[in-house]
């Protein structure tokens, strides 16, 4: 097939497909289906934003917080401590997602307390992102204008601090017209100082129908003809985004492996219809994107 043709030409070697046949109907039907039935489902941290750059790890939603003079050393040194006791669990290769969910809930209430008792402001998320070392991935932008010219919406569902992802948009591309965020929202008193989070918490594994906020059950409601869904992720926990999507027709689910490889790779290319290791670009995706939109990518 033309598409995965051109897939594998983007990326060699670092671009696993399980069942070629299945991929290119999967694909088939999404072009066939066209713009107006189609939508885009996308986790946002090492998945819209780069894992690593020149060598150095990129940091996440939380980690922008977290790493940032927001906090003071008391503070940041509790924060690193959760996540490296959780963040082990979280990718570990010989537990269950139903393992892992106690611990993921644990760790993101803990650090949401930790958070609100440091009386975190609101305008300090702006300078946290400016001094962030956050990169959207190569191409990202191009997506974003893609999806939009073409009215497709992008749903990103995280488990970060929505607050952080959004000014990540600001700063680095630009929050478009078809895009909806469904993540942690921070809940600011009068004097803008946190004082909570919105909604159900969402953790890594739980990114499905049960932690959807009403304003995005309506968003389903809106564009439940769109039946044909791709789905971007970097977890095993986002392969359940589209749960909340009701009589799906195709779903073609895109993952990205960002370490671990070795261990993980075999149950990443079962699980996922394909897999990208190390890819700081959204090149695979504009590729499928581009052909079901009749898109020109820029070089």
């Amino acid at each position: 097939m033309e598409v995965i043709k051109k897939m594998r030409e983007e990326k060699g070697g670092k671009i696993f497909i399980k069942d070629e046949d299945v991929v290119s109907k999967k694909i088939q039907n999404l072009i066939d289906g066209g713009v107006d039935s189609f939508q885009v489902i996308s986790d946002f941290d090492r998945t819209l934003s780069r894992a690593s750059y020149n060598g150095e790890k990129c940091t996440t939603c939380h980690g922008i917080l977290e790493s940032s003079i927001v906090f003071n050393e008391e503070t940041q040194k509790d924060l690193a401590a959760l996540k490296k006791r959780f963040y082990a669990i979280e990718i570990d290769p010989t537990m269950t997602i139903e393992e892992k969910c106690p611990y993921m809930v644990e760790w993101w209430e803990t650090a949401h307390k930790i958070m609100i008792k440091s009386k975190v402001k609101r305008t300090s998320i702006q300078q946290a992102v400016t001094e962030s070392n956050v990169i959207l991935k190569d191409n990202c932008k191009e997506m974003f204008q893609i999806l939009n010219q073409n009215s497709v919406p992008l749903l990103i569902f995280s488990a970060g601090i929505a607050d952080v992802l959004m000014e990540v948009l600001y700063q680095k591309s630009s929050f478009l017209p078809n895009i909806k965020v469904v993540s942690n929202f921070m809940k600011f008193d009068e004097n803008g100082v946190l004082v909570g989070f919105e909604g159900e918490l969402i953790h890594v594994y739980n990114k499905n129908e049960g932690a959807l906020t009403d304003s995005a059950y309506w968003y389903f409601e809106d564009i439940k003809h769109r039946h044909n869904i791709c789905l971007l992720g970097d977890s095993m926990g986002d392969l359940h985004m589209a749960d909340g999507v009701p009589d799906v027709n195709t779903c073609l689910k895109i993952g990205y492996l960002n370490e671990k490889v070795e261990h993980l790779l075999p149950r990443y290319i079962d699980a996922w219809d394909i897999v990208l290791v190390d890819d700081p670009t959204m090149d695979v995706a504009n590729v499928l994107f581009a052909a079901i939109t009749d898109a020109i990518i820029k070089a």
